[in-house]
């Protein structure tokens, strides 16, 4: 038998590398002799055919060897063994067996592995079947048997496509899933050709609907003109393009009774009034069921037993879902329009036999969906009825409906703009801008502006965010002040995420006081005074807005107290109006607004030293974020677990946070992120001993003038950059820039209220006062932090105290304010700063338990000073580095390195590397990779 040359290379596959490295390794034991099987499975459309075709030709071109190659004949299903004589009619050559033969006298399972094994005898031998769950099942059993006998030695190896794994049970198996994000944009680069003008509205709603399913996403994109694509004409409603996906799923249920198809289609057409993805209400479709005929007994057999309907519903608790949601679709798909319209005017009918109020909405619905063309009068009655306190997910639905049935143009265009509107507000981002797709650029007015607007502002350019929303103001301004007054907060928003001063107070100030209460007029007058330099009127007024909050009950205002809190100085405020925030939110919503909720809180916390409420905080709102698809306040959050990683630790968990705020930060333009995600990880440096490294971090944040940290946070990190300059031995290089900071510092201080900025100040004079000055500057900052509170900034200040008594070599009096840096830092759950203040103690002589290492390590034998220096000369650290970071000389360094060397019978700092590198590398590698793994 000679190869085939009948199979030829598809084209690119996108997001499949792991698939095609599986099927890689497959093929590259069977070119050394080794046989082998594998079962591909998936739903129609993720690639199935393509992979075995990758496979098939691969091979071809790589070894030329024979290949078998069969897809299934749906058709023939019934005919025994056509199955098997269609993969033996590929053969490019005479087999022992004619295929006709096997097609009138069968084969059994025993004589097609002799078969197969004589083809490979000969040369290495691939068989690949495609939707071999359409085989007829004589086939399907006599491959399987064969299959699972194909191993070492065989040199046949068999790679079936199937639905699933039922038939080939005990065969290895790959499931394939939707394609990721990525792999998904670029398969739609490529098929719009790359084209740079798709519109970001369009290209989501195109990921989106299609769902990670490549077959879908081609078929869509191909039933686009260049005017939708372009986003110049409005996108149809729903989608064309998924057909053939649709019939091919549809077709998987074709064996099922007409009674099953009846029950199938009521609980696909039930989930037409629900939110995306909530499924169906198991007791109305048994009273469905019921009107419609059906039997109690199939009724329970298929709602309550999976394999009542192959598995196409499942039920969990009083719902019911289906398996995959383009299998919903599809039985909508595949039933005549008069059935599917007969199904949902018996919903309807159910639905609007109950409370009034409460089913009215639901009704209306399944009335739109048995409509047979416009209907304004039906499209008016559901504009009316979506309203609160139906949930915003459900309205949202609703009025997409109302615009589908539409016959005005304009009228289309703003019912599909609201119902944009309340799916962002039920945090459902892309089905927001799905509905704005549908809106026509010409009709679009100022309410679908401000939805884009605010949508980018948590998800997209900040600065496209003001500019769309300062647009939609203008826009809005004649006929609708409280969207205007959102906007124009929005922009404000916007403008101080991106830390332009400027812009925040170009957007205040076009708020029409007319429009504003009084706390809100308060707010905006307050926040304009001060970042124009006005601190005291604006102080006043802030605080007028900040005891107004006391009787607020709507989250917005709320909010705004809170922000109002944090430029006073006036931390546990803070984080009273964010608690009644997130209870508000959480209570009457909208989702929208959980992230920043969380976020405003977790970062009040962190203000206030309340560490560990912040992370958890921040991390319930990380994953709303996701939830949400709000990645502006994910990379916020992401900054704040940063900050609250560089005090408890892991430095590890610091790094990844940060990475990850920096990542979103950039191509959003997110300026007070990436000034916290910085200051998180010259924090950390700090705590690791490494001030040179915190220092070259922090300078660029606190220095004044165009391209520094953000206009608000910027001042938080001026103690930190202190600290780092002065551990750092730098003080003298950067004495200007130095001097202006602390000068800068000082001038805040007297315009903020923050309880621990006196004695972070006080710290800072302390260290850049000579040592017969310090001592009573620190003392000075002892004092103003027994009246703040805090265990972590006062321990801060502990530490550096005892660190210069040690230097002054009064080595005894260090313990006292070592200890207690110790204690507090241990308190407060500031492992690695706890572990900074332990090894300060024991070199000053106190025995303190040595943190936990896994084991005593290479370095157990040394005296704590003598591993504290081998582990920074290990780091990298010259002498004269690891003298500063130890607060000693770098003679003393280098008396103890060689007793280190000594010791461990190592003749350089390559060596002593690598012996702890030994020691601990692998460990901490591991622990790496897992810390990253969690985030």
């Amino acid at each position: 038998m000679t190869p085939s040359t009948t199979v030829h290379s598809p084209l690119r596959l996108y997001g499949r590398s792991g698939e095609l490295a599986i099927l890689e390794t497959l093929l590259g034991k069977l070119r050394t002799g080794d046989g082998g099987a594998l079962v591909l499975t998936a739903p129609p459309g993720l690639g199935r055919t393509a992979l075995l075709r990758q496979a098939a030709a691969h091979y071809l071109r790589g070894h030329g060897g024979p290949v078998l190659y069969a897809s299934a004949a749906p058709t023939e299903q019934r005919l025994p063994y056509s199955g098997l004589h269609a993969l033996l009619c590929s053969a490019p050559g005479p087999l022992p067996l004619a295929p006709d033969t096997v097609l009138s006298s069968g084969i059994t399972p025993g004589a097609l592995l002799g078969l197969l094994r004589a083809l490979g005898a000969e040369q290495p031998l691939l068989v690949c079947v495609d939707d071999a769950h359409l085989w007829d099942p004589d086939s399907r059993a006599a491959l399987g048997f064969a299959a699972r006998r194909l191993g070492a030695g065989s040199r046949v190896a068999v790679v079936i496509g199937a639905a699933d794994e039922t038939a080939f049970a005990g065969l290895p198996a790959l499931r394939l899933g939707p394609l990721d994000d990525d792999a998904a944009t670029a398969l739609l680069d490529r098929l719009t050709d790359g084209a740079a003008d798709v519109d970001p509205v369009v290209r989501s709603e195109l990921l989106r609907e299609a769902a990670g399913n490549p077959r879908l996403l081609a078929g869509l994109a191909g039933r686009l003109t260049p005017g939708q694509l372009a986003g110049r004409t409005a996108l149809p409603y729903p989608l064309p393009g998924g057909e053939s996906v649709l019939d091919a799923h549809a077709a998987h249920l074709d064996g099922l009774s007409c009674d099953t198809h009846t029950l199938l289609l009521l609980a696909a057409a039930a989930e037409e009034h629900e939110p995306d993805g909530a499924g169906s209400d198991a007791a109305l479709l048994l009273r469905a069921g019921a009107r419609a005929g059906l039997s109690a007994s199939h009724l329970d057999r298929v709602l309550f037993a999976p394999a009542g309907s192959a598995g196409a519903l499942q039920r969990a608790g009083s719902r019911v879902h289906f398996s995959h949601p383009l299998l919903r679709r599809a039985v909508l798909h595949r039933a005549p329009p008069g059935r599917r319209r007969a199904v949902h005017e018996l919903l309807a009918g159910l639905l609007g036999g109950g409370e009034p109020d409460r089913a009215r909405l639901p009704a209306l619905v399944q009335k739109a969906c048995a409509s047979t063309g416009p209907d304004a009068g039906l499209a008016e009655q559901l504009e009316r009825a979506a309203t609160a306190p139906r949930p915003h997910g459900e309205r949202s639905a609703a009025l997409a409906r109302a615009a589908a049935l539409s016959t005005d143009d304009a009228l289309r265009a703003a019912r599909f703009t609201a119902a944009a509107e309340q799916a962002r507000l039920a945090g459902d981002t892309g089905r927001a801008r799905a509905m704005l797709a549908r809106v026509g650029p010409h009709l679009a007015e100022g309410a679908a502006p401000y939805v884009r607007g605010m949508l980018a502002l948590r998800d997209g350019p900040v600065a496209d965010a003001r500019e769309a929303l300062l647009a939609a103001a203008e826009l809005l301004a004649p006929h609708d002040p409280r969207r205007t007054l959102d906007a124009l907060f929005g922009a404000a928003e916007a403008a101080w995420a991106m830390g332009d001063a400027i812009a925040y107070l170009d957007a205040m100030n076009r708020v029409p006081v007319a429009a504003a209460d009084r706390p809100t007029a308060q707010y905006r007058a307050g926040m304009c005074a001060v970042l124009a330099g006005h601190p005291d009127r604006g102080h006043a007024l802030l605080r007028c807005c900040l005891d107004s909050a006391a009787r607020a009950e709507d989250a917005g205002e709320l909010l705004r107290a809170g922000a109002c809190a944090l430029v006073l100085g006036e931390v546990d405020a803070a984080c009273r109006a964010g608690a009644r925030a997130l209870a508000v939110v959480r209570t009457r919503g909208p989702e929208a607004l959980l992230p920043h909720a969380l976020e405003q809180l977790a970062y009040a916390e962190l203000r206030s030293g309340q560490h560990a409420r912040a992370r958890a905080h921040a991390l319930e709102g990380l994953h709303a974020a996701r939830r949400t698809g709000q990645r502006n306040s994910a990379a916020h959050l992401h900054a704040v677990l940063a900050l609250a990683a560089s005090v408890e630790g892991p430095a590890e968990a610091c790094a990844a946070h940060a990475d990850a705020a920096l990542t979103g930060a950039g191509p959003h333009g997110l300026a007070q992120a990436a000034t916290l995600a910085t200051w998180a990880v010259a924090r950390a440096d700090l705590a690791a001993g490494r001030p040179g490294e915190a220092a070259a971090r922090l300078g660029p944040l606190v220095r004044p003038g165009p391209g520094t940290g953000h206009f608000a946070t910027r001042m938080l990190a001026v103690p930190c950059y202190v600290e780092a300059v002065v551990l750092s031995g730098r003080a003298h290089e950067a004495g200007g820039e130095l001097a202006v900071a602390v000068q800068e510092f000082t001038l805040w201080t007297t315009r903020t209220t923050d309880p621990q900025v006196p004695a972070q100040l006080a710290r800072c004079r302390a260290l850049l006062a000579p040592a017969e000055e310090a001592a009573a500057r620190y003392e000075e900052a002892l004092a103003h932090h027994d009246r703040a509170g805090g265990d972590f900034e006062r321990a801060r200040t502990r530490l550096l105290q005892g660190q210069l008594l040690r230097r002054l070599r009064r080595t005894r009096e260090a313990r006292g304010p070592l200890r207690d840096a110790l204690v507090a830092f241990e308190r407060c759950s500031a492992r690695a700063w706890a572990g900074r203040a332990a090894g300060e103690l024991r070199a000053a002589g106190e025995a303190v338990d040595a943190p936990d290492r896994s084991g005593p390590g290479p370095l157990a034998a040394l005296t704590p000073q003598q591993q504290r220096i081998a582990r920074c000369v290990a780091e990298g650290a010259t002498n004269r580095e690891v003298a500063v970071r130890l607060s000693v000389s770098p003679r003393t360094v280098d008396h103890h390195l060689r007793n280190v060397f000594a010791a461990l019978g190592v003749r350089s700092r390559t060596e002593l590397a690598r012996l702890l590198d030994r020691g601990g590398g692998a460990r901490l590698q591991d622990r790496d990779e897992k810390k990253r793994a969690d985030l």
